[in-house]
């Protein structure tokens, strides 16, 4: 931040990254089924609700995607078969400084988020040694058994992998099913913009 004095007025020259008028923030994701892609789309709506400049980009579709247009960042991707989305898992590796250096974050979207919190977050611990990314605000939410997607084979190894797991996951085959709480998808994106207003007014009267 920089400042100029014209007589007894002092003007303040903030830096893009510092204004609290419009900040531009990167919602990297990647999806299986596209699920995660909603959510993605639910925290951009929030975001621009605001009054701030958000792109939700499928790191599938945007693997050469990068960091320097934004100010802050919010990485998403949903748990396949144990694990988080390789485009994600890449997409942090190679961004990881610039992550660092800006206000990010990470959400992890699974069924393991609906009603097994302790496997979720070892999901997410995971993630963080494979990356060396460790983001200070994480958001967990209950993804989709979307079973009308799935092939045959993959339908009957999803329900008695749902079988085997508590919370009352259904195995109605017939339909998909949702278990993200919406709510908290909105109140993750409000909660990380009021962070990054209180760090960037922090700085500006620092």
């Amino acid at each position: 931040m920089a400042s100029q004095t014209h007589g007894h007025l002092m003007i303040l020259t903030i830096p893009h990254c510092e204004r609290l008028d419009m900040t531009k923030i990167l919602i990297a994701y990647g999806t299986t089924e596209g699920h995660t892609a909603r959510i993605a789309e639910c925290i951009a709506d929030v975001i621009r609700g605001q009054g701030h400049e958000a792109d939700a980009l499928d790191l599938k579709r945007s693997r050469d995607a990068v960091m320097d247009p934004y100010d802050a960042a919010i990485v998403g991707g949903s748990i396949h078969m144990g694990k988080h989305d390789e485009h994600v898992r890449d997409f942090v590796r190679r961004n990881r400084a610039a992550l660092e250096r800006r206000p990010s974050a990470f959400f992890s979207v699974g069924v393991a988020s609906y009603r097994e919190m302790e496997n979720a977050r070892a999901y997410v611990e995971k993630f963080e040694q494979e990356t060396g990314w460790r983001p200070a605000h994480v958001g967990f939410f209950g993804g989709a058994l979307l079973y009308r997607q799935y092939g045959f084979l993959e339908r009957l190894m999803m329900k008695r992998i749902v079988h085997s797991k508590p919370g009352n996951l259904s195995l109605d085959t017939s339909r998909d099913h949702e278990y993200t709480e919406w709510d908290e998808v909105k109140r993750f994106a409000d909660d990380f913009l009021q962070q990054l207003v209180s760090k960037v007014a922090s700085k500006i009267n620092n």
